[in-house]
């Protein structure tokens, strides 16, 4: 009787162990699952050649952009973001890898990308993230790290773009700042699986060159007229270097191609004036209706005030303003598509949201447009960045952040091991205020010469109170500002002599950035000769076909 009843108790233990080995099992799983999900979401919103003077929570009064803005007072505005490389490629390519330019290989916009090595979109696939890239990426090649891609072929048109969706090419009727946004809420809402982390991968085209407005903002700041930089007719006295430019905005600055000044009767005898006309015949008749009804008014009076010199010039930046800013409008509108969803659907407290541009460009100081120098304009870009959980409203951050820095981050907060390869740092404890220590200095590099707009090859440091650029190739060139004195860079202190101890402390901070990152003259030479080859190259290439053309 006894062994019986030892046998029921026996078999009831059994039975009570296995339910409650199956209830912890049960419950591990479904921690897992969670621990899964609580992996923040991240929308990285980058926009290309957006200056951080056309960000109104900067302070500037050009223009209002409350939804941008909004990721600041939710979060946190870094004021002190700058770029490794200040020209759209390889600007991307250092956001995607967190190495700069002379070692991920991307130095220039003219040579290819190699997609094959890693990038933080892949690293946060390992972990379980699905991830997307919608929009302007302008790296050739199949997009690799993302489980989604609709990206713009190459800079991408303003009206009826072409996308390539997952590898097929398809032309879309609209205007491309609301198509990439419609794309990237379709992908939040319909194509991606609700219970992994994801990471998205918004950019925009606008406002990068030739500034077309969408319909609807064609006249916002027809009306306004804008205020000049004070050093909108710079003569660029001791900085040889910024004199041989070639992206003023008085003497390069098109009137067709770029203000849009094509006349009733359609001339187009120049390069630029059929490149505009391309540009025009994408549109529907309806919208060209409206670009007509806008700009023909202005054609007519400008003609007939038959403007030159410094009235040209003011004429043409506020014509540049109107239509630049009038871009921007759309971005903010589709920032503020992206940020309802996210409320609406119960993402926003478990979301990153970050906002940048892939370089700062020049509104006229210097009397430019355009970016690549060194100088603040162009160097420096817009960030702002919210996550509810960790990042208090209203932060201030002025450390020295790169866009070397967005894997390293975006992988800290994933909790992914940030591999010794990645140059850049995480700067997840600046904004969140647990860093009581930040760099204190960084590395810029541009490559792309002889080029477009002219502008030399350099290198240069910048510290919080200075920046030091050299020059070289078919110049040889120093120059030094006070960034405290001479906020604006007008005057290179290179050669006097009260800062000749300021000169030489940046010469050893120059060396210990160029020895951390890897850099030389040697390296420089390298790129130099790869660059000028793969340019001969092409030319080759096009006589061939011109050749080949001639004899059929």
């Amino acid at each position: 009787m006894k062994s019986v009843k030892c046998n029921i108790v026996k078999k009831k233990s059994i039975l009570v162990l296995l339910f409650v080995l199956c209830f912890a099992f049960a419950t591990c799983k479904t921690r897992q699952k969670e621990e899964k999900i609580k992996k923040p979401n991240i929308i990285f919103i980058m926009s290309d050649d957006h200056a951080y003077q056309a960000i109104s929570a900067y302070g500037h009064d050009l223009n209002n952009t409350p939804n941008i803005d909004r990721i600041a007072n939710e979060g946190a505005i870094l004021k002190k973001a700058f770029v490794t490389n200040s020209i759209c490629a390889p600007s991307r390519a250092v956001m995607l890898t967190g190495k700069h330019s002379h070692i991920n290989g991307k130095v220039d916009n003219i040579r290819p990308f190699d997609w094959n090595q890693n990038n933080f979109a892949k690293d946060l696939q390992k972990v379980g993230y699905e991830t997307a890239l919608v929009g302007k990426i302008h790296l050739k090649g199949t997009p690799q790290g993302f489980d989604y891609s609709n990206v713009l072929v190459g800079q991408g048109h303003y009206y009826a773009p072409e996308f390539i969706e997952n590898g097929v090419k398809k032309k879309i009727p609209g205007y491309v700042t609301q198509i990439t946004t419609d794309i990237a809420i379709d992908w939040l809402d319909h194509k991606r699986e609700k219970d992994k982390p994801f990471l998205l991968l918004y950019h925009q085209k606008a406002p990068h060159r030739t500034w077309m407005p969408e319909e609807k903002y064609l006249d916002l700041f027809t009306d306004k007229t804008f205020d000049p930089p004070a050093n909108l007719f710079d003569d660029y006295e001791g900085r040889p270097a910024a004199a041989t430019h070639e992206m003023g905005i008085y003497k390069d600055m098109d009137l067709v191609y770029d203000l849009k000044m094509l006349d009733k009767e359609g001339d187009i005898k120049t390069t630029y004036r059929n490149a505009f006309k391309g540009r025009y015949n994408r549109m529907t008749d309806e919208q060209k209706a409206a670009w007509d009804a806008h700009y023909y008014p202005i054609i007519e009076d400008f003609k007939a005030k038959n403007l030159e010199g410094k009235d040209l010039a003011l004429w043409k930046y506020n014509r540049y303003m109107q239509d630049y800013l009038s871009t921007i409008q759309s971005v903010d509108d589709g920032v503020g598509e992206v940020l309802d969803y996210l409320k609406a659907n119960g993402l926003e407290e478990n979301t990153i949201v970050v906002y940048t541009s892939d370089q700062g460009f020049y509104l006229g100081e210097h009397g430019w447009f355009d970016k690549r120098f060194m100088y603040e304009e162009s160097f420096r870009t817009p960030l702002l960045m919210k996550y509810p959980k960790e990042i208090k409203a209203g932060t201030v951050i002025d450390g020295l952040v790169q866009n070397l820095d967005f894997a390293p981050t975006f992988l800290d907060y994933a909790g992914v091991e940030i591999d010794e390869s990645i140059q850049g740092e995480s700067f997840r404890k600046l904004v969140n205020g647990e860093a009581s220590e930040w760099r204190d200095a960084i590395y810029y590099t541009y490559y792309e010469f002889p080029g477009e707009h002219h502008v030399k090859r350099h290198y240069g440091v910048r510290t919080d109170k200075y920046k030091l650029i050299h020059f070289y190739y078919d110049i040889d060139t120093w120059e030094l500002y006070d960034l405290e004195k001479d906020p604006s860079e007008m005057n290179n202190v290179y050669d006097d002599k009260s800062y000749a101890d300021v000169q030489e402390k940046m010469h050893k901070e120059l060396q210990n950035m160029r020895t951390k990152y890897g850099d030389s003259d040697k390296m420089n030479k390298e790129h130099l000769k790869r660059f000028l080859d793969f340019k001969e190259q092409k030319i080759k290439e096009r006589e061939d076909i011109e050749k080949q053309k001639n004899k059929t």
